[in-house]
């Protein structure tokens, strides 16, 4: 399965488009512009399976870099600040990484 099978290509080329200018990259209005923030419960651990590259059950910062090109191939990859300020919305436990429940409270919220 791949996020276009979850999210329209279309939404989701609008949102790439919102955020193509470093340090333009906003993972709320990301998630509204994409369709994420409407999804429900089970299509979003399946949008976290899928940008979860490793598989480790978690989103760490190296992935959250390349979240972005997860979407689309060509896409930039997200600047060190973006990338330190996305984690930090989302990592409630402090551990340094994304868990399925953190992200899908930060979509939902």
């Amino acid at each position: 399965m791949s996020l276009a099978d979850i999210l329209s290509p279309s939404d989701i080329a609008a949102a790439l488009r919102d955020c193509q200018a470093p340090d333009s990259f906003s993972p709320k209005k990301f998630f509204q512009i994409s369709g994420m923030s409407k999804k429900s419960s089970s299509q979003l651990k399946e949008i976290f399976r899928i940008l979860d590259n490793d598989q480790s059950g978690f989103i760490e910062e190296d992935e959250l870099k390349y979240f972005l090109q997860r979407f689309e191939c060509g896409a930039r990859v997200l600047t060190t600040s973006e990338t330190k300020t996305f984690l930090a919305a989302a990592d409630h436990d402090g551990d340094g990484k994304i868990g399925a429940e953190e992200f899908q409270e930060m979509v939902q919220a």
